[in-house]
């Protein structure tokens, strides 16, 4: 016990030291994660409050190929056929690839390879289509801001009418019986048309599609009859007066394809053919497929050949000599026309 006591008691304190800062790469983290949770939702946001005509848009914006987006279609930009750029194999071609057996049938992957090149040109098209529904879409988003911002042709907003059809995008400005848009029984613009026409015009030129202007009346007979100045002339006249109108206001000159006058036959308020609201100025933008089939309409005309298929028309067309056995013709005598064959002095 004596040794116990006698032993040295050792205490050993230590110094409280303070510990290095942890350092804020946490923060940095939390900040891109924060970060990317706002965008994530203010995308949810704007898929939610977006039309379905506007994510079509979106869609097709995304789904458009390089060559697309950056040349067009391809029919008008750019003359390269291939869609590999640097001179690549056209995969687009129905013939590309293919081989054929010595009995004349294609093999299976020659077929399945041709199936694909379709399902892709389907698809493009598609793509294409989409594409130019959204640029209409946007052209009547502008038309109607710039009659909303302009306050002169904003009191007339109810005369406007734009609406999408299988032709693409009608734009109509409407008659009605307190604000006529051109003088009585004459192609004159009124102040108000002008300006709208102006505006109109000036819009146009954003997209490359070309148009077709549209005149119509109502039913009210002119007091010479048809035989004279008529509805028919007078609504190709209004037509014509609105084409100069929209030139006027900044529109190329060269799109307009066609400038029609379609009189009372196509009635707005088919229950009353005298509705002054039947008076309009129809602008129809057209899209790819009804331009293209106009110009084909345009493109195409029919001849009498001399091939086999002219060669038969053209015996049918001739008169049957067994039928009518030919007569000698006596001297000073004149031939006989039936009477429906008479032509009208």
């Amino acid at each position: 016990m004596s040794k116990s006591k006698d032993r040295a008691i050792i205490v050993k304190r230590v110094a409280p030291q303070k510990q290095g800062h942890h350092g804020g790469a946490w923060k940095l983290a939390y900040a891109d994660f924060m970060t990317a949770m706002m965008a994530f939702f203010l995308l949810m946001w704007l898929l939610s409050s977006a039309t379905s005509v506007q994510l079509k848009g979106i869609a097709a914006y995304f789904n458009t190929p390089l060559k697309v987006a950056l040349f067009g279609s391809g029919d008008r930009n750019s003359t390269d056929s291939s869609i590999v750029p640097g001179g690549g194999r056209d995969l687009s071609s129905m013939d590309a690839g293919t081989t054929r057996r010595t009995d004349g049938s294609t093999n299976l992957a020659d077929r399945t390879a041709k199936q694909n090149d379709e399902d892709a040109r389907s698809q493009a098209q598609g793509s294409i289509d989409r594409l130019e529904q959204a640029r209409l879409h946007d052209l009547q988003i502008k038309l109607i801001s710039a009659i909303e911002a302009n306050p002169t042709l904003r009191q007339f907003k109810q005369q406007i009418r734009i609406d999408s059809t299988l032709m693409g995008l009608r734009i109509e400005i409407v008659d009605t019986q307190k604000r006529p848009m051109f003088a009585m029984s004459s192609d004159a613009v009124e102040p108000y048309m002008r300006d709208i026409l102006r505006e109109i015009g000036k819009t146009l030129n954003d997209v490359p599609n070309r148009i077709i202007v549209q005149g119509h009346t109502d039913a009210v007979p002119y007091a010479g009859g048809e035989g004279g100045y008529s509805n028919w002339e007078l609504s190709a006249d209004r037509a014509n007066a609105s084409r100069r109108e929209l030139v006027s206001g900044g529109m190329d000159e060269s799109k307009v394809l066609r400038v029609l006058g379609l009189a009372s036959t196509q009635n707005l308020n088919k229950a009353d053919p005298l509705d002054p609201e039947n008076r309009r100025i129809s602008v129809i933008v057209l899209n790819r497929k009804s331009e293209d089939a106009l110009m084909r309409d345009d493109a195409t005309t029919t001849t009498l050949s001399s091939d086999a298929a002219g060669a038969k028309l053209a015996q049918q067309l001739a008169p049957n000599p067994a039928a009518a056995p030919a007569r000698p013709a006596l001297a000073g005598s004149a031939v006989a026309l039936p009477a429906a064959s008479v032509p009208k002095p």
